[in-house]
């Protein structure tokens, strides 16, 4: 009787992943409107501003990542956003001001930066397939693999798309 050993061709073949999902930021974003701020939604009076903005618990914001921005067409003075990032500062865990997207991206990328790449040096990856995630993710995944491994591929383990070898 003839025994047969079946191979894990997957396994055997050195492959290893890269899931840009692992990276995916962990921190609670929250969004602040400055129209709130604003003197009929529309203009910035300053001694009205500062009342309002002393009149917020910042507190509320502390291990938050904080999305600043304005919903309506008002013209702010520069002294604006660094007001608010005086109060934001010690509170918030991280402040922009950008939409909550946007801020999500760049905390993202950030994570993706810092990841120790050295286990994946000299070996065959696969950045895995994920169709929801943003294109800058996978540039930026290439952009810092490129230079370390043996071959770069995006899909699946066992039917990846070669990107360079």
């Amino acid at each position: 009787m003839v025994t047969e050993t079946f191979v894990n061709k997957v396994e055997a073949s050195g492959i290893v992943a890269f899931d840009l999902i692992d990276f995916r930021p962990t921190i609670e974003i929250v969004d602040f409107d400055i129209k709130q701020l604003l003197f009929m939604e529309m203009i910035v009076k300053e001694k009205e501003f500062r009342s309002a903005v002393r009149e917020i618990d910042f507190a509320a914001f502390k291990g938050k990542a904080v999305a600043v921005h304005c919903s309506v067409d008002a013209i702010l003075p520069s002294w604006v956003y660094m007001v608010l990032a005086d109060r934001l500062h010690g509170n918030a865990a991280y402040f922009d001001f950008k939409d909550i997207p946007s801020l999500e991206l760049d905390l993202w990328k950030s994570r993706v930066k810092a990841v120790d790449l050295s286990p994946f040096r000299d070996k065959k990856v696969v950045v895995r397939a994920r169709p929801e995630l943003p294109p800058t993710l996978y540039m930026l995944a290439t952009d810092l693999l490129k230079p370390i491994v043996k071959a770069l591929m995006y899909g699946e383990i066992g039917m990846p798309k070669v990107i360079f070898k």
